[in-house]
C-alpha cells in the first residue's frame, strides 16, 4: 500500500481497550475506535441497533480529492474486501488515470 501511496483507516465501535488488543496483535493501520451512530451516519455506514449498537462492515475506496471510487456494505461478517482486491482496484484506477493524463497532455 505504501508504494501506491494508499492509506488504510479502520473505524470501529469498539472501545480503546479492544483497539489496543488489535494493535498488540500486529494490526498496523490507523484505527478510530468508539465510533458513534452519528459518526457512522456521517460517513455512510449502516448502524445496527442490536447488542447495544454497533457499526456494520462498510468499506470505501476513496481517491484523490475525497471521491468515493468504490464501496462495499455488509450486514454481517461476509463481503469484506481483501487487500488483494483493494490493490487491484487501486492499480486499475492509477493505470486509467495515467493513460488519461498521457492522452490529454
Amino acid at each position: 500500500m505504501e508504494a501506491l501511496e494508499a492509506t488504510i483507516i479502520v473505524a470501529s465501535a469498539d472501545d480503546e481497550e479492544h483497539a489496543q488488543e488489535m494493535a498488540d496483535k500486529g494490526f498496523s493501520f490507523k484505527m478510530a475506535y468508539g465510533v458513534s451512530k452519528e459518526e457512522s451516519d456521517a460517513f455512510g455506514a449502516w448502524w445496527s441497533e442490536d447488542r447495544g449498537g454497533y457499526i456494520q462492515p462498510a468499506e470505501f475506496l476513496i481517491g484523490r480529492g475525497g471521491v468515493i471510487l468504490g464501496s462495499i456494505y455488509a450486514s454481517g461478517p461476509v463481503g469484506r474486501m481483501g487487500a488483494d482486491e483493494a490493490l487491484r482496484q487501486i492499480n486499475r484506477r492509477e493505470s486509467t488515470r495515467k493513460e488519461q493524463e498521457g492522452q490529454g497532455g
